[in-house]
């Protein structure tokens, strides 16, 4: 599958271009009749898209009662704090938008799971229980080490192919304790898009991007999707949205 690099002027512009490509891609799922599950992510760039969708995305042609949302990972901490990633998404987006509460799938908090252990399993029954198969749309960021979701380098969850979700119980940074999507829910995904903006990230688009290179240095290189063997249909294309800062060493 090939790569296809979008490189902006800046963090806003890059905002608005995901906003207008994740509208568009949802209009036509829906026109070919499918109710699009998408998966999330994080970080001052997710906020800045979750804002352009939040303007937008009311006076699209989505129908957003026919949309399912899910999160690549997320932080196990209480349900109101503002390191939870879907707190700023649904204050900004899904809840301007009218996503149906119940089609909204956040990973348990620490008000209603025990450990992030019991969060990771239940978050993976919830997956398999009302999962489509596929994310119409997985986004991504990227940290200046190579991490994507919360699957950081040298940590045993990059090896993880036989569950949906893993318990990240020291990341390297806070909050230590997260749940994290593996790598083979990760790439069962119709469309795959890195989102990363600024200077500091650069060195790691680079690195995900060579040619060479180990996934257990730079986790980003192990979202790539799989091969179309069975007649799926996914992935259709992984795409990585950059600010010029982003992919200045490309």
């Amino acid at each position: 599958m090939s790569t296809r690099i979008e490189v902006f002027d800046d963090a806003d512009a890059l905002a608005r271009a995901v906003s207008g490509e994740l509208l568009s891609q949802l209009e036509r799922a829906q026109a070919d009749g499918a109710t699009p599950q998408i998966a999330l992510t994080g970080g001052s760039v997710a906020e800045r898209v979750h804002a352009a969708l939040g303007a937008a995305g009311p006076g699209s042609d989505v129908d957003w009662t026919r949309v399912v949302v899910w999160w690549g990972d997320e932080r196990f901490v209480a349900p109101d704090s503002d390191e939870r990633n879907a707190l700023d998404a649904r204050r900004s987006f899904l809840d301007r938008v009218g996503v149906p509460d119940d089609q909204v799938h956040e990973a348990p908090a620490t008000d209603s799971a025990g450990s992030v252990a019991e969060a990771a399993a239940a978050y993976s029954r919830t997956l398999r229980a009302h999962g489509s198969g596929a994310f119409e749309v997985l986004m991504l960021g990227l940290g200046p080490d190579g991490h994507c979701a919360s699957l950081f380098p040298g940590h045993p969850a990059l090896d993880v192919d036989d569950q949906v979700a893993v318990a990240v119980t020291d990341s390297p940074k806070p909050p230590p304790e997260r749940v994290s999507l593996t790598f083979g829910a990760l790439n069962r995904s119709r469309a795959i898009w890195f989102v990363a903006s600024g200077e500091e990230k650069a060195e790691a688009v680079a690195r995900a991007l060579a040619d060479d290179g180990d996934l257990h240095d730079t986790p980003a290189r192990g979202v790539t999707g799989l091969p179309d063997v069975d007649g799926s249909g996914f992935p259709t294309e992984l795409v990585w949205f950059l600010d010029r800062p982003a992919a200045s060493r490309l």
